[in-house]
Formats: structure tokens, sequence, C-alpha cells
């Protein structure tokens, strides 16, 4: 869940996907999931579908499946399935309920969340709950979705523009990316959704036996852990949110957030590498490598360079993407100045042995999990950035926009505000949830200051939105993760909430954490 994600290439897409990018309705569940309903007949739990290659498992994961509707409009229609998995709490006479866990994406999957986690918390939580994962509807075991894409990798959808900025190119591959959905996935596609994704959930805690669910969501699975506070105040116990999209900005907004993002994180980066310039020659200080970089990023998509050995090429898209994904934690920063030499090597046409090796890691691929479509993050990816909330459908307006975000924010090099597949597709099922500050006050906020995939301004939405329901804990740090990455003043308001139910008082300001 924060340091399992290794360096390779599948795994940096699911790093760039961690998030994405105005609620204007209520979309209220159906009378049908404001009642009660009988408990579900006993979870047949057992051994979890195969990982992929490489993966470690915690052993004593046990997984089972639950049955959901496709369309909660037609509750007796379609069925899917939702996988999800156990690890159980370790003092039954302890036990306060159940823990969900969402690792955000959008898309990525979760059976392996509560293993990756539980080395983390300490023994009042592993006592108190039962840790439970899951991966959501249409994604990996959870009748997981494919639009049949040739380049499977999530980072391939991002739309960097041409290196004069023309977006010409953009637009065709989002309308061919589009149409590829449409013909392959299908119109069910339409219901893979974060509101239904957040009605299955209560699905599950009905078929766990739990009158309440806890729940910790990071990144993207904020957003779905406020949609089910939303739909459920009822039944949402405590619930922790963790690297924040702002409700009101799904989805196109949120993306358009990620030039400011960037620039408030990567000065972190930079000064990590002017730190190292006698051996990486990128500059003396943040200032020079900043410029070193955007000159090296410039020059790569005007010639991208052959990577020796591979059939690939490093282009300035893909520096930019492996960017992006070594930003999520402050250990990484060191390796992406490694990464940075030697791209500026391999564009100079003499790759050191030390190079080849960060090269290889980087463009080394992740193995599929067994039974599950290579495309399956890419398509849920799109299913529900497109499919929760409306896109602008006039094409015309993108190249303006493009052109001023690249102006305002150079690192992103206009990506942020392009055209995505998202302005050709069908019209959203329903309105997005009303996210407000009515109910319990049962929500904790973590936040740091210097998160670029989830910026500060993002959390700071989400806070507003919430109101009185959430305590906001915010953090001097960089990363896209709060708990468990150097803070004891965010880490001991975690674990106080989850033992105790009790929130802060007041927000907080954590100033603790040692800088690189």
């Amino acid at each position: 869940m924060r340091k399992t994600r290794g360096l390779r290439g599948h795994r940096f897409a699911a790093a760039l996907a961690v998030t994405t990018l105005t609620v204007l309705g209520v979309a209220a569940c159906d009378s049908a999931d404001d009642e009660d309903t009988p408990a579900a007949a006993a979870l047949a739990w057992g051994p979890c579908p195969a990982a992929a290659p490489g993966v470690t498992r915690d052993p004593r994961l046990t997984c089972a499946k639950v049955k959901v509707p496709l369309d909660y409009g037609h509750p007796d229609g379609t069925t899917i399935e939702v996988g999800i998995s156990k690890l159980g709490a370790t003092d039954p006479a302890k036990r306060h309920g159940v823990l969900l866990l969402n690792p955000g994406g959008p898309a990525l999957a979760g059976l392996d969340t509560p293993g990756a986690m539980a080395p983390t918390l300490p023994k009042s939580v592993l006592d108190g709950y039962d840790l439970i994962g899951f991966d959501p509807r249409g994604v990996g075991t959870s009748t997981p979705q494919s639009c049949g894409l040739e380049n499977p990798s999530v980072a391939a959808l991002f739309p960097y523009p041409a290196a004069d900025g023309s977006i010409d190119a953009n637009v065709q591959a989002a309308r061919a990316t589009a149409g590829k959905c449409a013909a392959q996935a299908g119109e069910n596609l339409r219901y893979f959704t974060t509101a239904n994704t957040a009605r299955d959930l209560d699905r599950v805690r009905e078929a766990l036996g739990e009158a309440k669910i806890s729940y910790w969501g990071q990144s993207y699975g904020t957003y779905l852990g406020a949609v089910y506070n939303a739909l459920y105040p009822d039944r949402a116990d405590r619930v922790i949110l963790e690297g924040n999209v702002d409700p009101a900005h799904v989805w196109a907004g949120e993306a358009e957030s990620w030039g400011k993002g960037m620039a408030e994180r990567f000065p972190d980066a930079a000064a990590v590498a002017a730190a190292q310039n006698s051996a990486l020659g990128l500059g003396a200080t943040p200032a020079e490598v900043t410029r070193a970089y955007l000159a090296l990023a410039d020059r790569l998509d005007r010639r991208p360079a052959p990577v020796p050995g591979t059939p690939q090429s490093l282009s300035g898209a893909m520096l930019r993407g492996v960017t992006y994904a070594l930003l999520i934690h402050n250990d990484t920063l060191p390796v992406l100045a490694q990464v940075w030499k030697a791209a500026a090597d391999l564009a100079d046409g003499h790759v050191t042995e030390a190079d080849g090796k960060v090269l290889t890691q980087v463009f080394a691929d992740s193995p599929a999990t067994p039974g599950v479509p290579a495309d399956n993050q890419a398509t849920m990816f799109l299913a529900l950035t497109c499919g929760d909330a409306e896109w602008s459908h006039d094409v015309g307006s993108y190249a303006q926009r493009t052109a001023a975000d690249r102006k305002a924010w150079p690192l992103t090099a206009g990506m942020p505000a392009n055209i995505w597949p998202c302005a050709f597709w069908p019209q959203p099922a329903e309105k997005p949830v009303a996210v407000t500050a009515e109910g319990t006050r049962n929500t904790l906020i973590l936040q740091n200051r210097r998160d670029h995939a989830t910026p500060w301004d993002s959390g700071i939405g989400l806070r507003h939105a919430l109101g009185n329901r959430a305590a906001f804990v915010g953090v001097d740090n960089g990363g896209h993760y709060v708990y468990h990455e150097g803070s004891a003043c965010a880490d001991n308001a975690t674990v106080a909430f989850l033992d105790t139910g009790r929130l802060p008082e007041k927000d907080l300001d954590c100033t603790d954490v040692t800088r690189q």
C-alpha cells in the first residue's frame, strides 16, 4: 500500500494513476439501499485468487466474493462479483469492527492491501479490526473490464502535447480510445462508477454482517470514501481520507490541479539532485536543476532517445511520467535524481553501466495478474474518470486551455488541461453524488502540503466540503502519503482516532517531519 510499489514500468503507471482529475447534483441511493436489508448468507472464505508473479502475499489472507447488481437502478437484473479479502483482528476480545482499505488509483486492485498495510499499524489497531481489502467493481478479480487497448499502460493515456504545443494528435488519440472502449467494453461500462462502487461497499458491509464499517481510503479512495459517507451516513463508523480529491472538481478540475501541484513538489527532488551535483552534474541549485530538467524534457520531446537493448525510446512524456511516479515518496527522490542523470546521458548518446541499471528498472514490465486483462487498470481509469462526471465536449476549447496551462506550469507541459477520451465519452449514467457537511462528525482528513498527485488545495477543498463532519491534519511534507511517512503528529492522531473514535478537537498543523 505504501512502500510496496516497485520501480517497474506498469507500477510507474499505477503511481501515475494515483489520482486524476463539479459536483452538480445529488444522486440519491435507491429506496432499497436506504433500508436495512436482511443479512446475506455467510461468506465462503477461502484461498485468494492467484497473485501476479513476484507479488508477496500475506499467508493469513483469505478471500471471498460478493454478488452485486451491475445497475442499481435494476437491482434484480444482471449481477457482477466483487472480490474481497480479510486479515482477521488479532484479539477477538478487543475487536471493534471492520476496516475497509482502498489504495486509490483510480482502479488499483486492493486484495493485497491488508497485508501491505498491517506492518505499518500498531497492535491496538490490529487487535481491534478485521482489515478488509477489495478489488473495486471492474478491477482485478471483480468482473474485470477491458477496452482492448494496445498499450495497456495508464501512463499512455496522459495527453502530453507535441513539442510545439499542438494537440492535434491528442484529439485523434482521445477520439480513437473512446471509440475503442465503446466498441469493446460496450454499454455496461457506464455502470462502473464511483457511486456504484460505494453502493457495492454497502453490500459488502451487509455480507460481512456489520451494522457499520470503518474505512481508510488513499488518493482516489478518498473520493470513494466521501461518496460512501454521503450515501450511507448512518453506516460509516470511522473514516480516514489520505491524499485527498476535492469532490467539487471531479474529474477534469482535479486533473487541472496537477500543474500547480507539480510546481509545489518538484523543488524537493531538485534539492536532492543539487546536493549531488558533483556526481550528477544536473545543477548546483534547485533552480539550475529545474532548468536542466525542462531543457532535457523538451529535447526528448523533439528527439526521443533509443534505449540500448530494448525496442523503446525515452520521450519527454515518459520522462515526465517517471518523474511523477517517483515523486510519490520521499525515499525515491534519490532514485529520481539518478533517473534524470541516466536520461541526460542517454540523450547525449553515452550510457554508463550505472545508467543502464536505472533504465532497466524504468523499462521493465510488471507481470500480469492471472485472468486479468493487461489493460484492465487503464480501462477502469477511463470508466471512472469519464463516467463519474461529464467533461467538456468542446474540442476547440482544449487547445486554448492547454496553451495557457503550458505557459503557467511548464513542468507538466500543458498535459493536465489537454483533451482526454472523456471528451468523446457517453453521458454519465447519473450525476455526481453531493458531498456535504451534513452528517456525523466521523472523518479524519490527512493531507501533505507538497502532494503533487492530490495537491494541498484539493485537501482544503474536501475540508471545506465536509465542514464540521471532519478534522483536518495538514503535514509539512512532500509526497502523496501521510501516515507512516515521518510525522509522529499525524500518525498519533490517526491511531488515536482508530482506537477511540475521537477526532482532534481542532485541525492540526504537523511540522515534525525532517526534510530529505
